[in-house]
């Protein structure tokens, strides 16, 4: 039982996240209406994401779940060194030159599969996924494919540019902490000069951008601003992904919000949404309880290292299976994925931030007696 809700056979996750889906891309079609060449991407996109639907739908009645959304991490490789950044926690982000990660053609094939089982969505991250240009134009080939690109934005360029006006399902989604001194604070002085000249130049040539906001304790109040989301809108930004902080460290717990913070994070986002049609607002994870629970380890999605070990998500780092061994069908249903569905561990209520991160000790001994 989750927050009143009981689990079992009743709750259909793969309806829930059909209707996620519909409901992103609807808002995302409704955002674009004053922009006619991304307007007309996102209407094709919409067939697409339908014909997506259906594939999942038919999988799902023959037993087998496949999840709308995959996390990408395209490369180890970074250039800041942002304050309680998760993944140099996790140390899966470095400074030395990348070793034996997917190259652009494995990337390719990943994307190819994922199409052809019905993934709508794949998130582009990292390190800095803009350093990756080859997946990038891998990318760029799969159309029936929305590609958020989780950038820190310091790479944006010409050669971008013009890549994003090409192939209109990458979109950049560029992170940002609020106003200079916030973002500076977290990411390194002179970033957020850098963020704001490439929405500018997004802007000015027509190109639409996200941008993703990390949530905590002590800048909930003022992301969700109307000063701050209405420069955001000025600059042309069309979505805000509000992604909650997760501690991955002990000293750092009292950032993650907790049930006060996400009831007020979801109203908000609610209240946002009537208040800037032109905008698209999506909360990660979002009101776990609406979901059944958590929706990683492939209920709704799940992340892919640089390296191609599939993981429940970024937060998890643990893995017990590799694309490059393996179908992206296969991996969906790893053994460590199946125990973390079927054991209840996506289901339990916690503290702030992230259930698998909180059960790591679970995680850890099922990976153990699985070798």
């Amino acid at each position: 039982m989750n927050g009143g809700i009981v689990m079992g056979e009743s709750f259909d996750i793969q309806s829930y996240m059909t209707k996620g889906v519909e409901k992103v891309v609807s808002d995302a079609v409704r955002a674009t209406l004053r922009n006619p060449k991304e307007s007309a991407f996102m209407a094709r996109f919409a067939l697409s994401s339908r014909a997506a639907s259906v594939k999942r739908r038919k999988a799902e009645d023959a037993g087998e779940h496949i999840p709308p959304f995959l996390i990408a991490s395209i490369t180890s490789r970074c250039n800041l060194h942002c304050a309680g950044c998760y993944s140099r926690c996790n140390h899966a982000t470095t400074d030395s030159e990348p070793v034996k990660q997917l190259a652009g053609e494995e990337w390719a094939k990943i994307f190819d599969e994922a199409h052809d089982l019905g993934v709508s969505f794949i998130l582009l991250a990292g390190g800095e996924p803009l350093l990756r240009y080859d997946v990038m134009e891998a990318a760029s080939k799969r159309q029936d494919i929305l590609f958020p690109i989780f950038t820190n934005g310091t790479f944006m360029s010409e050669k971008y540019y013009e890549l994003f006006d090409r192939c209109r399902n990458l979109i950049p989604v560029m992170s940002i902490e609020g106003d200079r001194e916030l973002t500076d604070t977290r990411r390194g002085e002179g970033v957020y000069d850098k963020l704001i000249t490439g929405m500018d130049g997004l802007k000015k040539r027509g190109l639409i951008f996200g941008s993703s906001v990390t949530v905590t304790t002590q800048n909930i109040t003022e992301i969700t601003s109307e000063n701050f989301l209405n420069e955001l809108s000025d600059r042309g930004c069309k979505a805000v992904i509000f992604v909650e902080f997760v501690p991955v460290t002990d000293d750092s717990a009292e950032l993650a919000p907790g049930d006060k913070e996400r009831e007020y994070l979801q109203k908000k986002v609610a209240q946002l949404r009537e208040d800037h049609p032109e905008m698209v607002f999506i909360s990660f994870p979002g009101d776990e309880k609406s979901s059944g629970g958590c929706v990683a380890a492939g209920r709704g999605f799940f992340h892919i290292n640089s390296h191609g070990g599939a993981e429940p998500c970024p937060f998890s780092p643990y893995s017990d299976i590799n694309v490059r061994d393996t179908s992206l069908k296969e991996a969906m249903n790893s053994r460590l994925f199946r125990k973390l569905r079927d054991g209840g561990y996506l289901m339990e209520d916690h503290a702030g931030g992230c259930t698998l991160y909180e059960r790591k000790n679970d995680v850890e001994k099922i990976l153990k007696e699985a070798n």
